[in-house]
């Protein structure tokens, strides 16, 4: 009977060559005129900012894993939940189905290092919540912030953009009430006791901070093609981001374009959509999996000593 070490090896490896394969695939939709045209419509600046923010929301990311190993009180250096992270995610981001191919990149850094599977099911979980806070924060912002009477991105008066605000807003709030009241929450057999309060406001904060940033590196790109707002950006990508989760296409391939385009106004940022694919899951890509890879060779050489770095 096959072993459940011997099914995550086999999730592990399944995740890896999908990955290949959708670098492969992915690129194919695009012929190298359209994807040249796209970077030369770009100035090099906006080129770097992007980046950046890129850099800047990866870097995010390594503070989702970071406080979800602090919630399971368990003590790892940053450059251990950097690494478990980066490669996780520039995995999952592409392969899809993040909580199953993130996740299995997870436990086999985690597993190492000390962690239960018990203690790495809190982490998956706590980081899936934190995207969760970081969106509804995210929408509430540009909902309840940006209420100009030229802002008609969604098309509905400004009554209603205040009640959708609203209606995000409830969920970091109830959130933190579960925290301040210590109420844990139950689905079926699965129970998660709620972080500190000090830690729930930071996983929003980092969350929130996340996808802000992802919505900066798009409005650097699209910005260059028309009058677009930060807010008008923002809002296309969150509503695009949920589309996305709910489609569980890998990578949002094709739903991610198609959302926004139908949101934001005219049809040639296609190109900037193009090069933001290419610089936030593309390029991660071709640097998280062969670390990952380089990872397993160098572990694989290496007895499990972890109690010196993983025990608080």
């Amino acid at each position: 009977m096959i072993g459940r070490k011997h099914i995550l090896q086999l999730a592990v490896l399944a995740a890896v060559c999908v990955a290949a394969f959708l670098v492969y695939r992915s690129l194919g939709r695009y012929t190298w005129d359209e994807v040249t045209e796209a970077a030369e419509a770009i100035p090099v600046v906006r080129f770097a900012g992007a980046l950046f923010f890129v850099a800047a929301s990866y870097l995010c990311l390594t503070g989702f894993d970071t406080l979800a190993v602090r919630y399971v009180k368990r003590t790892l250096a940053w450059r251990q939940t950097a690494l478990a992270s980066f490669c996780a995610l520039s995995i999952g981001h592409n392969v899809g189905m993040a909580a199953l191919s993130s996740g299995a990149v997870r436990y086999r850094f985690y597993s190492r290092w000390g962690l239960t599977g018990g203690d790495i099911a809190r982490v998956i979980g706590f980081c899936g919540i934190t995207v969760g806070l970081g969106l509804s924060t995210l929408a509430a912002i540009v909902l309840l912030l940006d209420l100009g009477p030229d802002t008609d991105l969604f098309g509905i008066g400004q009554e209603t953009r205040v009640a959708a605000g609203l209606a995000c807003l409830i969920v970091p709030v109830a959130y933190l009430c579960l925290c301040v009241f210590r109420v844990p929450v139950r689905l079926r057999t699965w129970r998660l006791e709620p972080p500190s309060l000090g830690l729930a406001l930071l996983q929003i904060g980092v969350g929130t901070l996340n996808f802000a940033c992802v919505a900066a590196a798009i409005h650097q790109l699209t910005a260059v093609f028309g009058d677009i707002t930060y807010f008008e950006v923002a809002g296309a990508y969150v509503t695009a981001n949920v589309a996305a989760l709910i489609s569980h296409v890998p990578g949002g391939l094709g739903v991610l374009e198609a959302t926004m385009l139908g949101i934001l106004p005219g049809t040639k940022i296609i190109g900037a959509l193009v090069a933001f694919r290419v610089l936030y899951f593309f390029v991660p890509l071709m640097i998280g999996l062969p670390t990952f890879l380089a990872s397993e060779a160098y572990y694989r050489r290496r007895p499990y000593r972890f109690s010196e770095h993983s025990m608080g």
